[in-house]
């Protein structure tokens, strides 16, 4: 080869210039965003990100099942492919939104606030956890047209309850999640051997990891105390800290003997959207469904609570074939790649909800971090669509198991998951303002 040659080869990239041209770099997956987190975080916060029940069977076979589906692409014009959506009788840019997660501060000082910022452009729906160290109110006046969505567990206690869904609606909240997973802590044993609190304790080991990551160190002495302002009926007017006493008070709702009854209870109260989340169970899907529930979140909790409990992929195809179009579902747990999103959607979910993905976008770069775990997404998705040969998230509904087939096909029809029927498309039913 000739110098001449040599030289029309040659590439020098310039520097460069922007936070999210870096990650573009450098990143191109959610698991390269989730090594740079890795990096960027002392080892108990990433472990309490990352970690889940128990012997951590549920978190791993989350991210299996999706491995048990391959795709049947068929051949066709894929012109005007469109990735858009709905969800709730509202619209989404791609069929996606970002479920609840507690905590946020820790992994980034930004939090809450630039989750919810990236999800506003990336025109995708949010939703706040009850556990989140920022006001509701402060996420709404951030980004004005998100569609925010706010997460609680049930309560016994009508005043809080009411004095909760007041304030939901107030600060402009489009719906309610209300998890039905969390009868009781979860047994995260990572965390008892990090010796990890919520907010971290000054000890030995958490200061020889802020020293070892000292720009996570610095920003967490430099900001505000981590607060949980949102679990009160009122507006949080002041730091609010953490204490063994509080934590109690926050999680003894987890262990009230609430029921069916308290779901239709707040179904009266509540006339917005209403998703119960953490169903596993096609009988509790019917159930939502009879009661006027909106949508049900087909989740395990991430595998954080009860461990060897069903992975969403593995019963999202009886609990569609039961609901036959009368609840929306959304599927979340394990979801990483677009091609996962493609799948769950081809099995009949509505939507599809991510949690520790966007989180390692937070912990690597803040807001940059998650609009680029975002656009991941959308380009995974967009690129899978076009190899299927599917141009629409309806033909992709429609087409249905058709692209797929489980692994399982080989050992013929018996050992094969229930068929998904798809009913009519779902819509909000009840619409307007709260009580």
């Amino acid at each position: 080869m000739k110098f001449k040659d040599l030289r029309t080869l040659a590439s020098v990239q310039a520097p460069a210039r922007s936070v999210s041209e870096r990650l573009k770099r450098s990143c191109f997956s959610v698991e390269d965003v989730r090594r740079m987190a890795a990096r960027r975080l002392p080892k108990s916060i990433f472990d309490y990100m990352e970690g889940g029940g128990e012997d951590e069977a549920s978190l791993r076979r989350n991210q299996e099942a999706y491995s048990d589906w391959s795709f049947v692409p068929r051949w066709g014009s894929v012109a005007n492919l469109d990735v858009s959506s709905s969800l709730l009788g509202g619209p989404a840019s791609m069929p996606l939104y970002l479920t609840p997660t507690g905590g946020t501060r820790l992994f980034h000082p930004e939090g809450e606030i630039a989750v919810a910022l990236a999800a506003q452009k990336a025109g995708l729906p949010f939703g706040l956890a009850g556990l989140s160290n920022t006001p509701m109110e402060a996420v709404s006046a951030a980004a004005p047209s998100l569609r925010r969505f706010f997460n609680f567990s049930l309560t016994t206690d009508k005043g809080l309850l009411q004095a909760l869904v007041d304030r939901a609606a107030s600060a402009g909240y489009e719906g309610l999640i209300i998890n039905v997973d969390c009868r009781a802590i979860g047994h995260r044993e990572r965390d008892y051997h990090n010796g990890f609190t919520a907010p971290p304790s000054i000890r030995g080991k958490i200061v020889l990891e802020g020293a070892l990551h000292p720009r996570w160190a610095l920003r967490f002495l430099a900001n505000d105390a981590i607060a949980f302002p949102n679990l009160s009926g009122e507006v949080s007017t002041g730091p609010l800290t953490s204490t063994p006493d509080m934590w109690r008070s926050l999680l003894a709702g987890s262990y009230e003997p609430t029921d069916w009854r308290d779901i239709e209870d707040l179904r009266e109260r509540w006339r917005g959207p209403i998703i119960v989340k953490g169903c596993v169970s096609a009988d509790d899907a019917l159930v939502a469904a009879g009661i006027g529930i909106d949508a049900v979140q087909v989740s395990n909790h991430g595998g954080r609570q009860l461990d060897h409990m069903a992975a969403p992929l593995d019963v999202l195809p009886e609990i569609v074939d039961k609901a036959a179009g009368r609840v929306e579902i959304i599927v979340d747990g394990g979801i990483r790649r677009g091609t996962d999103v493609v799948k769950a959607l081809a099995l009949g979910a509505d939507a599809c909800a991510i949690g520790r993905p966007y989180l390692y976008g937070v912990a690597a770069a803040g807001r940059p971090g998650v609009e680029h775990v975002l656009n991941l997404f959308r380009a995974e998705i967009t690129r899978t669509m076009m190899l299927l040969g599917v141009t629409s998230i309806k033909e992709l509904r429609a087409r249905g198991r058709d692209l797929l087939r489980h692994r399982s096909d080989a050992l013929g029809p018996q050992a094969r998951p229930p068929s998904t029927h798809l009913g009519p498309p779902c819509g909000a039913k009840h619409n307007g303002s709260p009580r």
